[in-house]
């Protein structure tokens, strides 16, 4: 809890769901603002979801203040107004329009505050796409990442929501690029951040692939790899673990580490471009000679010899990860949500350090409208006030 707070002081309020516009907040949060998060008069529909999406909410949700409002109502509509202004950055992830009827737009709420910073997450930046309805799962597969994770043929999505959760920091990163720019000029502005510019961003190392090469990047599971050694090896009792020799210096310490002298003398591997030539010859013998040794005895042979390795885990196991437990990688938060709602488990930090700490969960993920009379009440409504629009379904 001594980690510094950058952003503390700073109003953020966002309206938005899934993960790419929270994700944002959570930095935003993260980092020390004050970030309240505008559900629909239900609850967010991710606090909802089952199977992969049942862990959306209390990842992406943490250090925030709920407050729950019908905005098709006029008085919630209007009190969502209300609390806009109050803030310095508004964020949102909705399809482009959808909050302009209720006055949440940039354009009308920029008009009454100029240093407004005003953050949009969408499918697509202005263009040709951009009314599309937009996913993770749509962009991956039009902007070339799931052809690049999966087998020829065989387009795969990547393990996790990579262009949301990137999307989210980009719309971060703007933000904070528009604090520093109000801070010179007094003026905010809008930023933009979206997940097919984001996934095509990640692909921009591949085209320039294309372009240096003139040869067609091939998926990562049938790539031309420019290193020998470099490849996931199933050895002992059907484990499997990822070794790697990437240059001529760590592939003498690699036969030297597992006693293969016979390896290292063979001038037909005295480079790395010349073992590329015969990789898969020289996979086949590593195969072969790395079948009896289990992941742990390579493990501890790899990381004595300072060479690159990787136990092949399922995310539970980094509950474990004596790294991530050692460093404060780990924290506490309580859900706040479904059957387990009140129990406490482990979520992952923001990964960096400032000052040498890590940010920390300072508040939990919060119950639905857990702040709706705080807030409000801040805003300079009356009690009475209140409690008719709860009444009413204006708020909850």
């Amino acid at each position: 809890m001594n980690a510094p707070q950058p952003l503390k002081g700073l109003r953020v309020v966002e309206f938005t769901h899934m993960v790419m516009g929270p994700t944002c907040g959570m930095v935003l949060a993260d980092m020390g603002a004050e970030v309240i998060k505008v559900e629909p008069i239900e609850g967010e529909g991710t606090r909802r979801l089952l199977g992969a999406g049942a862990g959306f909410f209390p990842m992406f949700n943490r250090n925030k203040k709920s407050i729950g409002i019908d905005l098709k109502q006029p008085e919630g509509a209007a009190a969502a107004r209300r609390l806009a202004a109050s803030a310095d950055v508004v964020a949102e992830n909705f399809k482009p329009g959808a909050l302009a009827k209720f006055g949440l737009d940039y354009a009308s709420l920029s008009a009454v505050n100029d240093r407004l910073i005003y953050v949009s997450h969408k499918g697509f930046l202005p263009g040709p796409y951009e009314h599309r309805t937009a996913l993770d799962e749509v962009v991956q597969m039009m902007g070339g990442l799931a052809y690049m994770t999966g087998r020829p043929g065989d387009p795969l999505r990547a393990g996790t929501s990579v262009n949301d959760i990137m999307g989210g920091l980009f719309g971060a990163i703007g933000t904070l690029g528009a604090l520093i720019q109000r801070g010179i000029t007094g003026k905010g502005m809008e930023v933009q951040s979206a997940l097919y510019e984001n996934n095509v961003f990640l692909m921009g190392q591949h085209m320039l692939q294309y372009a240096m090469t003139g040869r067609h990047p091939q998926p990562m599971p049938a790539r031309d790899n420019p290193w020998a050694v470099y490849d996931v090896f199933t050895v002992k009792d059907g484990e499997q673990i990822f070794l790697a020799a990437v240059s001529d210096g760590q592939w003498q310490t690699f036969c030297d580490a597992l006693g293969f002298v016979d390896l290292k003398a063979d001038l037909l591997l005295a480079t790395n471009n010349d073992r590329v030539k015969v990789r898969p010859q020289l996979l086949a013998t590593l195969r072969e000679r790395l079948a009896g040794r289990s992941a742990a005895e390579l493990a501890a042979i790899f990381e004595q010899a300072g060479l690159p390795f990787a136990a092949i885990r399922k995310p539970e196991d980094l509950f474990d990860d004596p790294h991530l437990n050692a460093t404060g990688g780990l924290a506490d938060v309580v859900l706040p949500d479904g059957d387990k709602a009140g129990q406490t488990v482990k979520t992952t930090l923001f990964p960096i350090t400032l000052a040498g700490e890590r940010l920390p969960v300072r508040l939990q993920p919060p119950r639905f409208a857990a702040h709706t009379d705080e807030l409000l009440q801040g805003l300079g409504y009356a009690a009475a006030e209140i409690e008719d629009f709860k009444h009413r379904a204006v708020v909850a």
